[in-house]
C-alpha cells in the first residue's frame, strides 16, 4: 500500500506540474491523490500498528492502551490537512475540525454493530473505555454546550473584548491550552490504571518480541507516510470541496466531507485492527476518534489559529476577533452535546453495548449530521 499509494501519488503530482492542466485534467489528477494518499494511509495505519504494538509488548501495555497510543498517532494525517485547511480558510478548517468529532461518533456507533456479543445481545467494552472514555465524552459534552452557550450569548448580546463578532487570540489559546491538559492527564491516568493485562491478544503474541530498531523503523515509516498521505488526501479533498461550491451545493456539505476524509487515519486504524480481530484496539481506535477530537485535534487548531493570526498568515476582524461566531460554527459546537451525552450513557451504564444502544446511536448521530449537512 505504502509503495502503490506512494508512486500514483508522485506520479500525479509530477505529472500535473509536467504536463498542466491540458493534458491531465483536474479531476484525474484530484483522483489520483485521493486514491493514493488513501492508499498511503491505510499502509501507515498498519505500520503504526506494528509499532504501537511491539512498544506494548515491552513495556506490559495492553490491547486497548496500545490501540490508544497507536489512535493518539493516527491523528498526524488529519492535523496535516487540518493545518493547510486552517492557513487558507480558518473558519472552514474550524467547523470541519468539529464536523470530525460527529462523523467519529457516527463511526463508533456503526463499528458497535460489528463488536461480537454475547447470547444476550450485548458486546462487552474494555475496563479502560467504561472508566476513562466515558469521562472525556462527558467533559465533551461540557465544554461543547458551554463553549457553544457562550457563543450565543456573546453574538446575542454584542458583548466581550471583540463586541460579540467572535473568539480571539487569547480566547483560542486557553481554552486549546486547558483541553490540551485534559488529554495529558486522561492519558497518563490510562497507562497508569490499565496498561497491565494482555488478554485479547492474537496469537502472534507467542512471538519473540520486536527489537526496538524495528519498532522505531515501523514507527518512522508510519508518521511519515501518514504526513505524505494525508497531504495527499487533503489536496485532494480541497479539489472536491472547491468543485461542489462551484456547483453551488452548500457550505456545510463541502466541509462534511473534509471531515470524512480528515478522518480516513482512524478509520484506516479501526477497519485494519477489526480485520486482524483486534477488537480491543479497534475500539480503542474508534472510542478515540470521538474522545480525541474534543481534546487533541479541537485544541491544536485553535491554538493553530492563534498562532497564524498572531503571526499575520491569517486576518482578524477589525475588532480583532479571530473565529467568527455565525450560524455554523455556533452550530456544530452546540449540537456536539447530544452526541457526547449519549455516548457517555451507552458506555457508562453497564460497560456493554446492546442493540438499542446500538441503533440509537446510529440514529441520533446520523440525524444530526443530516441535519447540519442540509440546514447548515
Amino acid at each position: 500500500m505504502l509503495v502503490g499509494g506512494g508512486v500514483v501519488v508522485a506520479g500525479a503530482t509530477v505529472a500535473q506540474r509536467v504536463l498542466g492542466h491540458d493534458v491531465m485534467p483536474a479531476w484525474l489528477h484530484g483522483g489520483a491523490l485521493g486514491l493514493g494518499g488513501l492508499a498511503v494511509v491505510f499502509g501507515s495505519c498498519d505500520a503504526m500498528i506494528k509499532s504501537v504494538q511491539g512498544v506494548g509488548r515491552r513495556v506490559g501495555w495492553n490491547p486497548f492502551v496500545s490501540g490508544t497510543m497507536a489512535g493518539l498517532a493516527s491523528n498526524i494525517p488529519e492535523l496535516v490537512m487540518l493545518g493547510f485547511v486552517l492557513a487558507a480558510a480558518p473558519r472552514v478548517g474550524f467547523i470541519v475540525t468539529c464536523l470530525t468529532l460527529h462523523v467519529g461518533a457516527l463511526a463508533f456507533g456503526l463499528y458497535s454493530g460489528f463488536l461480537p456479543r454475547d447470547q444476550t445481545g450485548h458486546a462487552r467494552l474494555p475496563e479502560p473505555l467504561v472508566k476513562i472514555s466515558s469521562d472525556l465524552f462527558a467533559a465533551a459534552a461540557g465544554v461543547f454546550l458551554g463553549t457553544g452557550l457562550v457563543m450565543l450569548m456573546l453574538r446575542a448580546f454584542g458583548s466581550g473584548d471583540h463586541r460579540g463578532e467572535g473568539l480571539g487570540v487569547l480566547d483560542l489559546s486557553v481554552i486549546g491550552v486547558a483541553l490540551l491538559f485534559v488529554q495529558v492527564v486522561a492519558t497518563a491516568e490510562l497507562v497508569r490504571r490499565f496498561s497491565g493485562g494482555n488478554e485479547g491478544e492474537d496469537a502472534s503474541s507467542a512471538e519473540p518480541p520486536l527489537s526496538w530498531l524495528v519498532i522505531a523503523g515501523h514507527g518512522a515509516v508510519g508518521l511519515f507516510s501518514s504526513v505524505v498521505g494525508g497531504h495527499a488526501v487533503g489536496d485532494f479533498a480541497d479539489l472536491l470541496v472547491a468543485g461542489l461550491a462551484a456547483r453551488g451545493y452548500p457550505e456545510m456539505v463541502g466541509a462534511l466531507l473534509l471531515s470524512v476524509f480528515a478522518s480516513a487515519g482512524a478509520f484506516a486504524m479501526i477497519i485494519t485492527s477489526h480485520r486482524r480481530r483486534l477488537y480491543d484496539v479497534a475500539l480503542a481506535s474508534a472510542a478515540g476518534q470521538v474522545s480525541q477530537v474534543p481534546f487533541v485535534v479541537l485544541p491544536v487548531a485553535m491554538l493553530l489559529l492563534a498562532i497564524l493570526a498572531s503571526t499575520g498568515v491569517i486576518p482578524t476582524a477589525p475588532s480583532g476577533a479571530v473565529l467568527p461566531i455565525d450560524l455554523e460554527t455556533t452550530s456544530v459546537m452546540v449540537l456536539a452535546f447530544p452526541p457526547m451525552l449519549l455516548l457517555w450513557k451507552a458506555v457508562q451504564d453497564d460497560g456493554q453495548v446492546s442493540w438499542v444502544e446500538t441503533a440509537a446511536m446510529v440514529c441520533v448521530f446520523g440525524i444530526v449530521v443530516f441535519l447540519l449537512a442540509v440546514h447548515g
